[in-house]
């Protein structure tokens, strides 16, 4: 890694633990510049402000769920499997301390600003693979989602709803034996509703 990435990698550590501790209004370019243990002007060399550097770190969440979930459609493979791989893709971000650290600083910023929220959901395409996922599932006959879009919304939300919100605001992420669980019941819902019978 080159020093400047080096540094950057620094000063968005940085920014992170006094956007968390102090929100985006109370956070200072100064303090960030003392945590990352750089100078001020080199903050600004790698962000000309504040609103430049809040964006690096949304960009960073959006990356990561977009890597995980970067996954398609194998008609040569069982459903079910593929579910859970899916499934596993976004739930395995919520057992991560450092991931929730991250989301929970974003979602409070993001319920203050509804702008900052939409440009945040822009970026990120999880809902469109899990869309196209249950739709070319459809396509090749695995599932019957007559509307992949609302499945999508409800996979997620059955994934969300246990091992997301009810941890975003507290220092325990849920575990991967919790996770597990939450994954098995989630794909068992969504084959019941949508899975063709030779599978269920």
């Amino acid at each position: 890694m080159a020093l400047s990435e080096e540094k950057q990698g620094l000063i968005v550590d940085a920014a992170i633990a006094e956007f968390q501790e102090r929100g985006f209004a109370g956070a200072s370019m100064d303090r960030i510049s003392e945590r990352a243990g750089v100078s001020k002007r080199t903050v600004y060399n790698h962000f000309a402000s504040k609103e430049a550097l809040f964006y690096a770190i949304t960009q960073r969440l959006a990356d990561r769920l977009n890597q995980a979930l970067d996954l398609r459609y194998d008609p040569d493979e069982p459903i079910r499997e593929q579910l859970v791989r899916l499934a596993w893709a976004e739930g395995g971000l919520f057992t991560d301390p450092a991931f929730m650290r991250l989301a929970r600083m974003i979602m409070g910023e993001t319920i203050r600003d509804p702008a900052l929220a939409a440009e945040m959901n822009s970026r990120i395409t999880k809902v469109g693979v899990f869309t196209e996922f249950l739709a070319a599932a459809t396509r090749d006959g695995k599932l019957s989602a007559p509307d992949p879009a609302l499945a999508a919304d409800q996979f997620l939300a059955l994934l969300k709803s246990q091992g997301f919100y009810p941890r975003l605001f507290t220092d325990t992420p849920v575990t991967r034996e919790e996770m597990t669980e939450i994954v098995e019941r989630s794909v068992d819902m969504i084959i019941r509703n949508y899975g063709q019978k030779q599978i269920i």
